[in-house]
């Protein structure tokens, strides 16, 4: 059987590959497995399930619960919430085990599960493939009082968004007209009231969740409106989040779009100069792009590269104490306040940048300049074997020599869906067009598949 879990949770469309029944013995399995591998420390385990606003999520969210409760696991529902926020719980309330039910910027029709262990960290590898290796084993059922409870508790979005406000701590958004852009998901109902808490005036748009219009024209794949809005209200910056609000891009008063490289540097600055960078390093994927790297490096920063996935950003973190990380998607990990990356989060942070510097979006994002960058998806193709293909190989390798030093090729899967990505960095923007859809067409021709 093909491995469940990819790089964030397992996902799918919901109601064909994505099931009840699948959510359910996924469920019944991470209890079991979390609770032999000694996670719930003889005590009675208790998980904490939120979902974002996709109306597949209702009952994919009524079957992992029921999952959870049948295996002995006491549930607290949350309902809709962002993704980092669950996390957040997760920890902050000393429980066992967390789910989400969510696909983050993913189409609609698409949805997910993503399991937390104690502390609001993502499970082990190892933990996943045990997990999907006990789905569906005989077992001893618990009866009478030894099954789970499962109770509401809509208290808990509000300790969340204190938190967010608590994390500036003290420094106040007044004077900043900001545009928020929820993606009509999770963060419509934590965005505008923690920067409204945190002193800015504050516009929200596609906050209006109906269950169908997730991340739908909106949000951090989709900022035209965003960039629209702010240069109509003549905000001083904005910010539109995906639909569970883990990642987040910016804009400034002028609409340029601010993306999570630019996040990053800005933070990066921040946090140096407050002393908190930790040995002065950021972590970021290889996908971030190199003018990142270059401007880092003029301010003594390093940046410490890994591979694509916030798995393995938060890892590197996690290893040697590093503070600040994240991806060029505006995944930004903050560890000091979170255990996964957090949009709202990190839009405060660079909001919170700009009332300190008494500066623009825009002279912050300026410390860094963005080498000409071409992204081409590739769908229907088979992405295992795009990165061993000799054909794919050998042309990747010549269009490398045709860059020199002034450029690069990244071809990888992706790992939350069925396609493989060809980025392309430049010294001009027709340059990187034109390699990356050269090399796109051989993936198409060499690994599509057929019918």
């Amino acid at each position: 059987m093909a491995r469940l879990f990819g790089t964030d949770g397992v996902r799918g469309v919901a109601n064909g590959d994505l099931t009840a029944e699948l959510a359910l013995g996924l469920s019944v399995a991470a209890a079991h497995v979390l609770g032999e591998v000694g996670a719930f420390d003889g005590r009675r385990p208790v998980a904490i399930v939120g979902r974002d606003t996709r109306i597949s999520g209702e009952f994919l969210q009524a079957a992992v619960m029921a999952g959870l409760a049948s295996a002995g696991v006491d549930v607290v529902d949350v309902g809709v919430i962002p993704t980092p926020g669950l996390a957040h719980l997760v920890a902050a309330q000393e429980v066992d085990l967390g789910v989400m039910l969510s696909a983050s910027h993913n189409p609609m029709p698409d949805n997910g599960i993503k399991f937390f262990a104690r502390g609001g960290v993502k499970l082990d590898d190892a933990i996943e493939d045990a997990i999907q290796e006990r789905m569906g084993e005989n077992w001893r059922r618990p009866t009478g009082a030894d099954v789970g409870h499962v109770r509401p508790d809509d208290r808990l979005l509000g300790s969340y968004i204190d938190h967010l406000v608590d994390s500036l701590g003290g420094t106040s958004l007044a004077g900043l007209r900001i545009v928020l852009d929820c993606a009509n998901g999770a963060s419509s109902v934590t965005a505008v009231p923690a920067f409204g808490a945190a002193g800015a005036e504050v516009i929200g748009i596609h906050r209006s969740p109906d269950g169908l219009n997730i991340n739908e024209g909106c949000g951090s794949t989709h900022i035209e409106s965003l960039q629209a809005e702010v240069v109509a209200r003549r905000a001083d910056l904005g910010f539109a989040f995906d639909g569970d609000a883990d990642r987040c891009q910016g804009v400034d008063a002028l609409g340029r779009w601010i993306d999570g490289d630019q996040i990053m540097a800005i933070l990066a600055l921040g946090l140096q100069a407050q002393g908190k960078l930790v040995e002065n390093t950021l972590v970021a994927t290889i996908m971030s792009n190199l003018g990142l790297i270059v401007a880092m490096r003029e301010h003594g920063i390093h940046v410490d590269q890994t591979k694509v996935g916030d798995r393995y950003v938060l890892e590197d973190m996690a290893a040697n104490g590093f503070t600040l990380g994240g991806e060029q998607s505006g995944h930004v990990i903050m560890s000091e306040f979170a255990t996964t990356g957090d949009g709202v989060l990190t839009g405060l942070h660079v909001a919170a940048e700009v009332a300190r510097s008494g500066t623009g979006l825009a002279e912050l994002a300026s410390v860094m300049t963005r080498l000409p960058q071409s992204l081409v998806n590739v769908p229907n193709v088979d992405k295992l074997r795009a990165g061993i293909d000799p054909v794919i190989t050998s042309r990747v390798t010549a269009a490398g020599r045709e860059l020199g030093d002034s450029g690069r090729v990244v071809l990888r899967p992706s790992g939350t869906e069925p396609l493989v990505r060809v980025m392309v960095e430049a010294a001009t923007q027709e340059q990187a067009d034109e390699i990356a859809h050269r090399l796109a067409g051989v993936v198409a021709e060499r690994v599509g598949l057929r019918g």
